[in-house]
């Protein structure tokens, strides 16, 4: 040491007279010690069990809660139907084409806030829409449950609809965003098996609440919808806000207004005289409405709708296709029960039993029907689906008579009617997206969403005009010959679309984004 060098440190070493290590090694020696033991390793697995349970928790909570507005969504918009009898004795001075707008109303505002409901949830965030139109579709149930008359009640269904519709694009995005990229067709599949199911159930659900007063149809939304809004507010990720164009708020208020005067020349038309004045304004309003609206959409950068997706002829025809058989089957919702109810004098509940086989058998077949569109094509299954639907219609029109024979007469129809649901659901769901790059598959669905409402709208109207005048045999045959001719007509179209090839992403786009998905729904 003499040498006047410095003294060489061991490696790791410090020079404290005690020969100890550094503070760092000491810690570095303790974290090997402790892996060693595996006392750090268990914390820490410990501690990651419980984060990942919480995680797994929390996304549970979340998928049910959005499934559940999805679900009441979805019932509420047939399950009135099945209510008319019994609402008609509470409310006795009601004709047929005045309860049809419990329906009615409720489907158009739906249909018209549909899209730019998407766009508002993009740039407010998807899980506040969501929990508003949860929040105010429940709130306005209870009002609808103590409505004291049938305005109170159809005004009360027309902000049941906003609130529908401010839920069923915001909840979509919810979920695909607890879903990775590559699962998202899981997403989908799952949101709109709900939705179908919602609509199935909606039939004997509402049967067996009207046995017991038909305002409990809507006092049975209260606690789902509480217990939903309630976990919702903390299991639900807020989303990030994209900025965009304000949504037509305009364009939605004058589509629906347009709507409803068409529907209620429908209505109304038998009553008041087709060639009569009021029909004629009507008539004019409607026209001009949908016409301003579509000149209005073409200018507008976040219209009501989006009119270069019908300049795809495959859209086109899918969505023509979608509005003629949902009008097929609100002809069908309504007519059915009442044949039952008013025509064999059965009870309510036991006529949404006798229905009840033909949603069976339609969820029987949705998914080999699904299968069977994506290998042969939607135009060659959608039309014989529809072809069978139509069979429904057809069996009824000419096997219904006065003398009550369910197993015999009824039945058939119900089941080859279902089979045909069945069948073409699946083909017109594909019908609205076959031509669209992933990026905008949830726009096409969302426009074929709005074609099912208003074309339900339409077939309740149509039915409830030609039942209003004289509810007998010959017009109960007429009804179920219009659910025929809708079905005939959407069938004509899937089998005009042809064999059609899915385009490849492109772009960014390539990878489906969640913005992109929430800008529309299906029901």
């Amino acid at each position: 040491m003499g040498d006047g060098r410095r003294p060489r440190r061991d490696r790791g070493r410090s020079l404290r007279p005690d020969g100890g290590r550094r503070r760092g090694d000491r810690r570095r020696d303790r974290k090997v010690d402790r892996g060693m033991s595996g006392e750090g390793r268990h914390r820490r697995g410990r501690a990651a069990d419980r984060g990942t349970d919480a995680t797994g928790l929390r996304r549970g909570l979340s998928i049910t809660v959005i499934l559940i507005g999805v679900f009441i969504s979805a019932v509420d918009m047939l399950i009135v139907n099945i209510a008319f009898p019994s609402m008609q004795e509470s409310f006795p001075t009601a004709s047929l084409t005045g309860l049809s707008w419990v329906m009615s109303a409720y489907a158009i505002t739906f249909a018209a806030l549909l899209l730019p409901s998407g766009r508002w949830a993009d740039r407010s965030g998807r899980k506040q829409v969501f929990l508003l139109g949860l929040g105010l579709f429940t709130g306005v149930s209870a009002v609808c449950a103590a409505a004291p008359s049938l305005e109170v009640l159809v005004a009360a269904r027309a902000v049941q609809g906003v609130g529908a519709a401010l839920m069923a694009p915001s909840s979509l995005g919810l979920l695909l965003g607890l879903f990775a990229p590559e699962r998202r067709g899981i997403a989908i599949g799952l949101w709109t098996a709900v939705g179908g199911v919602g609509s199935a159930a909606a039939l004997p659900l509402g049967g067996l609440l009207a046995e017991i007063d038909w305002r409990w149809v809507f006092v049975v939304n209260l606690p789902l919808g509480t217990v939903a809004l309630l976990i919702g507010a903390w299991s639900l990720h807020r989303s990030a806000k994209e900025r965009g164009p304000v949504p037509d708020l305009l364009g939605s208020a004058v589509l629906a207004v347009s709507v409803a005067a068409v529907v209620a020349t429908i209505a109304q038309g038998q009553s008041w005289g087709w060639a009569g004045a009021e029909v004629a304004g009507l008539s004019a309003a409607g026209a001009l409405g949908l016409f301003w609206t579509v000149r209005r959409a073409l200018r507008h950068p976040a219209p009501v709708f989006e009119p270069e997706l019908l300049r795809i002829r495959t859209i086109a025809l899918g969505n023509v296709a979608t509005g003629f058989f949902f009008m097929g089957v609100g002809a069908m919702a309504l007519s059915t029960i009442l044949f039952l109810t008013q025509v064999w004098q059965h009870s309510t509940l036991r006529g949404a039993m006798e229905i009840a086989p033909g949603p069976v058998a339609a969820a029987l077949c949705a998914v080999p029907s699904g299968i069977l569109a994506v290998r042969h094509g939607v135009h060659l299954v959608g039309p014989v689906g529809a072809a069978a639907f139509a069979g429904g219609g057809l069996w009824w029109t000419y096997a219904l008579d006065g003398t009550p024979d369910f197993t015999g007469h009824f039945l058939p129809g119900s089941i080859i009617g279902g089979i045909g649901f069945g069948l073409i659901l699946p083909a017109l769901a594909a019908s609205a997206t076959l031509s669209l790059p992933p990026e905008r598959v949830a726009t096409g669905t969302g426009m074929a969403s709005m074609s099912r409402q208003i074309g339900m709208a339409v077939g309740v109207s149509v039915v409830a005009a030609v039942l209003a005048g004289r509810p007998d045999l010959t017009s109960f045959r007429a009804a179920f010959l219009i659910m025929a001719g809708a079905a005939i007509v959407s069938g004509l179209a899937l089998f005009a679309i042809g064999p059609v090839r899915r385009p490849a992403p492109t772009g960014p786009a390539a990878g489906p984004q969640p913005e992109h998905m929430t800008r529309a729904t299906t029901r």
